[in-house]
């Protein structure tokens, strides 16, 4: 693993975050087009390799209603980025705006915005929307782990569309039993915990380390990316707890974590994780040290708990790097959206699947009356350097990129390692890894 220099960490608002924060929906619903005619390099006519109606139609899927609702907002903004960066022009700066000025072969791109509520059941609506009734060729999204999940299912069904994730973690959507027509630029849900299980046990010599996440995939496969090679290098996990997502009263689970363990690996977003770890200091467990999952030590845990989160440990996706592509991302998002905070999880995501989605159909000229032959090969062979480092994609189109390891100090999410060429088995044997039961409640075990 290379240690460059510290870099102060990209604050990124966790799932659990919006939930504590009780934040209101959008105020409309369903489907926004816009079209135009602009330019992004490619000079194939319609009638050589066109678009079946002439439009490259691309619909944009995230979480615009529900409690997760200013997720799906940054998310679009990322998203939207990559179109303005190619040439479009927004016809606004709300979530549910469109673009316009965009061609790619001499053919207009058309975006279709649907929103879901971050259940599978609402994705899959709003997914047979923008295919079934919007006519979209490429469905980009969605942004919440279970309903990846379900839109690869359904990708399934469609095999004449091309669908490219959002920043939907679940590991299960690309690991096994994969649509061949969906493509994961980002990260999944257990690489993004691609080096803190080591850390813990080589680094920190904690020997036995307790659970405590929400229970559904997302956090499954947190908590199975750290077990993995914690209990590889020697570590055991006594007891993991699973919490119902909204949890604020977290006495009955701390009292089930057993006396003598050396640290508590905590999967719960940022104002959730504040009040887990207030609750724990109030009990005989008070001060006992704390692991965070991606979306655990955010701004807010560190400025509520002070003195008290100092030293907490965690990985993630995104990183403030000193390099050309960070530092030209920041800029177009702060230039675009000025209200804006700094490149997060979310944003970062959506920007890197619907700029990847881009330059393949850039490639092919927006060829796509070959039942998307080449769209999707492009795809599947495209390497570039993204905002948060190099990405590749394996035999599944699963992303191979870069993870971080962060510590909190002096107040500051600090990066302290990187974590390089992360693979979706997390460098273990590929066979032996996908014959093990997937990441759920009881497995990984190593008690």
């Amino acid at each position: 693993m290379s240690r460059p220099r510290p870099a102060i960490r990209a604050l990124a608002l966790g799932v659990s975050a919006v939930l504590s924060l009780s934040l209101a929906a959008c105020s409309s619903s369903g489907a926004d087009t816009a079209s135009g005619a602009g330019g992004i390099a490619g000079s194939a006519q319609k009638d050589n390799g066109a678009a079946t109606d002439g439009t490259i139609k691309i619909g944009l899927l995230s979480t615009l209603d529900g409690p997760f609702a200013v997720l799906g907002e940054v998310a679009n903004q990322g998203a939207k980025l990559a179109l303005v960066e190619a040439g479009a022009t927004l016809k606004g700066d709300g979530p549910r705006d469109g673009v316009s000025g965009l061609t790619i072969g001499d053919q207009p791109v058309e975006l279709s915005i649907g929103s879901s509520d971050a259940t599978p059941d609402s994705a899959l609506a709003a997914a047979k929307q923008l295919v079934e009734k919007d006519g979209v060729d490429i469905l980009v999204g969605p942004l919440s782990g279970d309903e990846g999940l379900a839109i690869k299912e359904y990708a399934k069904q469609h095999p004449e569309v091309t669908f490219v994730n959002g920043t939907s973690g679940a590991q299960n959507t690309t690991l096994r039993d994969p649509a061949s027509n969906f493509f994961r630029f980002t990260t999944d849900g257990a690489q993004w915990m691609a080096g803190l299980g080591d850390y813990a046990a080589s680094t920190l010599g904690y020997k036995s380390v307790v659970t405590i996440g929400e229970d559904y995939s997302f956090p499954y496969d947190q908590v199975g990316g750290f077990m993995t090679p914690f209990c590889a290098a020697g570590g055991t996990v006594p007891d993991k707890i699973w919490v119902p997502i909204g949890t604020k009263d977290f006495s009955s689970f701390i009292s089930q974590i057993p006396d003598g363990v050396d640290a508590l690996y905590v999967a719960l977003g940022g104002a959730d994780a504040l009040n887990f770890t207030k609750q724990l200091d109030e009990s005989s467990l008070a001060g006992t040290p704390i692991i965070g999952g991606t979306i655990t030590a955010d701004g807010s845990l560190i400025a509520g708990l002070g003195d008290r989160a100092e030293g907490i440990v965690s990985a993630g996706p995104v990183a403030a790097l000193d390099t050309p592509e960070y530092a030209a991302y920041a800029k177009l998002l702060k230039a675009t959206y000025p209200k804006s905070g700094p490149p997060g999880l979310f944003d970062t995501g959506y920007y890197t699947e619907m700029k990847s989605t881009l330059m393949a159909l850039d490639q092919v000229d927006g060829k796509l009356d070959d039942k998307h032959v080449a769209l999707n090969d492009a795809l599947a062979n495209l390497t570039w350097t993204t905002p948060t480092g190099p990405v590749k994609l394996d035999e599944n189109r699963q992303a191979i990129a870069n993870n971080y390891l962060f510590k909190v100090e002096n107040g500051s999410s600090v990066m302290v390692d990187t974590i390089p060429n992360v693979d979706e088995t997390l460098g273990f044997d590929r066979a032996d890894y996908i014959a093990k039961p997937a990441n759920d409640r009881d497995h990984p075990s190593c008690s």
